[in-house]
């Protein structure tokens, strides 16, 4: 647990779930930079407090006091927001909670934007929110130096107004933009749906949906494409796994293929389990095969041994880390929730290794192909070691 100090007080921060060997602290200094700035300038946050895209809830937290809304289409983040809320002592009630897919405020008095990875995301959200943005309104964003390109004050300039940045300070800007009363504004692209290639099995020409922020939402990722080449095609009424499903093309592909399954898509992304129902939906004629859709912290909500087949490919990134705790985290729980004999199918990058967690956490894996940058892998739960006091197969106790 790491320490905040703020304008308003020193706070007690984790990231979700929170694991004492992760050093990763739930904020950085674009974060201290934006509220630094807030205090400084005595920005007036008596009115409609926004905070967009806050990540593990600094922003929030820090702020409570003056009634903010967060967005976020984030579960973890949303989930640790609420736990520092509750560890600074804040009056939860006056802060409100929603996701990207939630209605937006009628009126915004100030706009404090942590400006996301996906230029998308940013996008989607400046065109849902425009509406509420009044000319008085209070429009700053942060980010770290190499999160804000010419793109991003692009975009901020045409769905908002004139915009300009800040020196930067210990490698974090900030951006300012004065809101135009009438913008000329173009229809939001979002959500986006194309058709897949032909060549990628069960999916074959089909149509996916992209919410704004989903991985690879305006193509078919290599790795994906990859993936979908090489999937099983289970026979029978089987509980199948999307974990971390994106758009949902994985398990949708394994639904079209084997129609008597059952296929569970989970994501931590409001925006991606938004996009997986409607792709699912789409390719899916009713009444047949069964779907359910969860956001969630991976598949903590699912009981144990209650699937047979969990199809996964691992992010390897939190924000701006590059780390393989989110895959750890998966792995570990596809073995919790598969039956014996029920497989976890992985693709990833080569360079990943994940052959070595899986042999650890199953004690075994196969390759099942190969490509020269990505290997998709295949692990099987073995079946429970028998009871002590009860003869084992082998005669033995």
């Amino acid at each position: 647990m790491n320490r905040l100090t703020t304008p308003w007080g020193e706070l007690a921060l984790t990231r979700f779930p929170e694991d004492p060997r992760d050093q990763l602290r739930a904020w950085d200094a674009a974060d201290e930079y934006l509220l630094r700035h807030l205090a400084d300038e005595g920005t007036d946050l008596s009115g409609s407090l926004v905070v967009l895209g806050d990540r593990w809830g600094a922003l929030t937290a820090s702020l409570a006091g003056h009634g903010p809304v967060q967005l976020t289409d984030s579960y973890l983040g949303r989930r640790a927001t609420e736990a520092n809320l509750a560890r600074t002592g804040a009056d939860t009630s006056a802060v409100t909670l929603r996701t990207v897919r939630d209605e937006p405020p009628g009126r915004i008095d100030v706009l404090l934007v942590r400006v996301p990875k996906s230029l998308a995301l940013l996008e989607d959200q400046l065109h849902r929110l425009a509406p509420a943005i009044h000319p008085g309104t209070v429009v700053v964003g942060a980010g770290m130096v190499d999160e804000i390109h010419t793109s991003t004050l692009r975009l901020f300039e045409r769905l908002v107004g004139p915009t300009r940045t800040s020196l930067a300070v210990r490698k974090a800007r900030l951006i300012f933009c004065t809101p135009d009363p009438a913008p000329a504004r173009s229809p939001s692209p979002w959500p986006l749906r194309y058709a897949l290639p032909g060549d990628i099995g069960a999916m074959a020409g089909r149509t996916v949906t992209n919410h704004a922020g989903v991985f690879c939402a305006d193509r078919l990722d290599i790795g994906t494409r990859f993936f979908l080449g090489t999937l099983p095609a289970p026979r029978g009424a089987v509980d199948v796994v999307d974990l971390g499903c994106g758009n949902g093309v994985v398990g949708t592909a394994v639904a079209v293929a084997s129609p008597d399954a059952s296929v569970t898509f989970v994501d931590e992304s409001y925006s991606a389990v938004a996009s997986a129902r409607e792709t699912y939906r789409d390719n899916v004629p009713d009444g047949v095969g069964r779907a359910a859709f969860a956001v969630g912290d991976g598949l903590t909500g699912l009981p144990d041994g209650s699937a047979d087949l969990v199809l996964c490919n691992p992010p390897f990134h939190s924000h701006r880390a590059t780390t393989d705790a989110t895959a750890r985290r998966m792995f570990g729980d596809a073995r919790r929730v598969l039956r014996p004999g029920g497989e976890l199918w992985v693709v990833g990058n080569r360079h990943l290794g994940y052959h070595v967690r899986l042999r650890r956490i199953f004690g075994g894996c196969e390759t099942v192909a190969g490509h020269p940058k990505f290997v998709v892998l295949r692990a099987v739960a073995p079946a429970p070691a028998p009871s002590a006091g009860r003869r084992s197969r082998t005669g033995t106790r």
